[in-house]
């Protein structure tokens, strides 16, 4: 079994800064992409940001420019690096990721509980 565990939400003032962390744990042989979601209220679950293996990363069009998305292999964690916040990323953050299990499987049906990023004035 794999989990995650988000962590570094809270609240803060638009123009605010967080810095989001994931760490995997459990079966887990190798990482391959990793990636953050979000949901706000009402809607649907969508990407954010998305790192390789080899660390290429990609965002999501409303983020770009605000958010940065790293990795530390050692540590299976993900981080998003935050700027600049908007009432709109207001929204439960999740990490998922594509996992090799110690079966030999990848699978990315993984997810933890999420982490709460609220932006107001």
């Amino acid at each position: 079994q794999v989990r995650f565990v988000e962590s570094g939400g809270g609240l803060v003032q638009p123009g605010g800064s967080l810095r989001l962390s994931c760490v995997a744990s459990g079966s887990i042989s190798r990482i391959y992409s990793m990636r953050w979601y979000r949901q706000a209220p009402g809607k649907q679950r969508e990407l954010v940001a998305s790192i390789t293996g080899g660390g290429d990363a990609t965002y999501e069009d409303t983020v770009k420019g605000r958010c940065t998305i790293s990795r530390d292999d050692a540590k299976n964690t993900v981080y998003l690096r935050m700027n600049s916040l908007m009432p709109e990323d207001t929204a439960v953050y999740y990490c998922n990721a594509d996992i090799l299990n110690s079966l030999g499987r990848v699978s990315s049906n993984y997810w933890g509980r999420g982490t709460q990023v609220t932006v107001i004035s």
